[in-house]
């Protein structure tokens, strides 16, 4: 999850967003869609300054105000894309939109999540190639994470479930990717106090070195101090204003580029990894 991006999906916040009712769709007191979409501007140029191909997911108006961000609705692995099931009832639509670019791409899709089952791409975390761990929770259930076992058990994938805590309340939830950032290979940023017991004891059983987020700055900013990109290993693009978090990554050698995002990502509950779906790194 850290190796360079070659090839990602991204969606400039337009029209649905302008349009968004933020009580309806759960964005905070900072949320301003004009400057959320200014802000947006400034992250797509950090992640086209990377080298990385943007295929562009448009904003037509459809009315997926959340469809900017782009890591949940599919899981991307090094034989082709798996379609998942939003957790989030006003999120379902936005899977449709990543069938037909993953078609126009040439991406070969593995399966489909159907039915009652979801998963969201927020709540998995590849630790090596061959295990992916997803955090059960408000939006990955087990009847999703079982059909994602199924789908990927052919290609010798293993697949690991995680129980999360609520912390926040449904409406606000918790990814496991809320908690953990992938820096490098065996490097991760975590916030420990909500790392799922089991997940941390795999971490430290594969050799990972663990950075971790200072408290005060995970709560300010809602765990958006933590969701960090990497565009390349120790190469991380973060939200500004979290100075002591950005110090901690720079300590274990990582460059670190900011842009401000109170409009965005800390008032729609999305940071650098949420706004990206790569699906294609190496």
């Amino acid at each position: 999850m850290a190796q360079p991006i070659k090839r990602v999906i991204m969606r400039k916040p337009g029209a649905s967003l302008l349009q968004a009712d933020p009580a309806v769709w759960h964005y905070g007191e900072t949320f301003n869609a004009q400057r959320a979409i200014s802000q947006y501007d400034r992250f797509a140029d950090l992640v086209a300054a990377s080298g990385a191909e943007i295929i562009w997911f448009e904003d037509k108006g459809d009315g997926l105000a959340d469809a900017m961000f782009t890591h949940d609705p599919s899981l991307c692995t090094e034989h082709g894309a798996v379609l998942l099931n939003m957790g989030k009832p006003l999120r379902k639509g936005e899977v449709e939109g990543h069938a037909a670019l993953y078609e126009a791409a040439g991406v070969p899709v593995l399966g489909r999540l159907e039915g009652n089952g979801t998963v969201e791409g927020g709540d998995c975390v590849w630790v090596d190639e061959k295990t992916l761990c997803i955090g059960r929770g408000v939006r990955s259930n087990a009847e999703g994470i079982a059909q994602v076992r199924a789908i990927l058990a052919p290609y010798g994938i293993e697949v690991l479930s995680f129980d999360l805590p609520l912390w926040q309340g449904e409406e606000a939830c918790l990814h496991l990717m809320s908690v953990i950032s992938p820096l490098a290979d065996k490097l991760a940023l975590v916030y420990a106090p909500l790392l799922p017991a089991p997940f941390y004891q795999l971490l430290k059983e594969k050799g990972y070195t663990l950075v971790e987020a200072p408290t005060d700055e995970f709560m300010a900013s809602n765990g958006l101090n933590l969701n960090v990109l990497p565009t390349r290993p120790f190469d991380v693009i973060a939200v500004a204003g979290f100075d002591k978090t950005k110090a901690a990554m720079e300590a274990a050698g990582c460059t670190v580029h900011t842009f401000e995002a109170d409009a965005l990502c800390i008032a729609c509950e999305g940071g650098p990894t949420c706004l990206t779906r790569p699906f294609h790194r190496g």
